[in-house]
């Protein structure tokens, strides 16, 4: 029961001091003059539109289009069009033959391999195998901040010594 008197005693002096602080607060001036606009300065910008401006839908496939149509002539041929496909075959036709091998295609697969195979027997041993694992970037460069995590303390348990 005396818990129900001191729980109601310390609403009251809560109450109390409630009371207290708004009655001898510091002076406020009324809201409506706090909102008042404040003067035009000279030379003062234009005021904001009500709603905001949007961008057109098109907006992003003009751009799109924009970057195919090279001779800007309001088309886009074929080889506009393939422009960047031709670019990227050629990076990948090494001799210049106008035919992707497959040795052309997998070139960067190969001089792995191939980098791996140090016995050079054509084949990989485990060992071998284990160099062509992708790296993996350790888990706390993910954190935005740039630090590591801090390694987790060792709870002690019941009956274990802490010296």
């Amino acid at each position: 029961m005396w818990r129900y008197a001191v729980g109601a005693g310390a609403a009251l002096l809560l109450a109390f001091g409630g009371f207290l602080l708004f009655q001898h607060g510091p002076a406020r001036a009324p809201l409506a003059a706090v909102l008042q606009p404040a003067p035009a300065a000279a030379g003062a910008v234009a005021p904001l539109p009500e709603v905001a401006p949007e961008a057109d839908a098109k907006t992003r496939e003009q751009k799109r289009f924009d970057r195919y149509d090279k001779d800007r002539n309001e088309a886009v041929s074929r080889d506009e069009y393939f422009t960047a496909r031709h670019k990227a075959f050629a990076k990948l036709d090494t001799n210049g033959d106008g035919r992707l091998s497959f040795e052309e295609w997998a070139a960067k697969s190969i001089t792995k391999f191939t980098g791996a195979d140090s016995d050079k027997s054509g084949a990989l041993t485990r060992a071998e195998f284990a160099t062509t694992a992708p790296k993996r970037r350790p888990p706390g460069s993910r954190c935005a901040c740039g630090r590591p995590a801090p390694a987790p303390t060792p709870v002690p348990r019941d009956g274990d010594d802490e010296n």
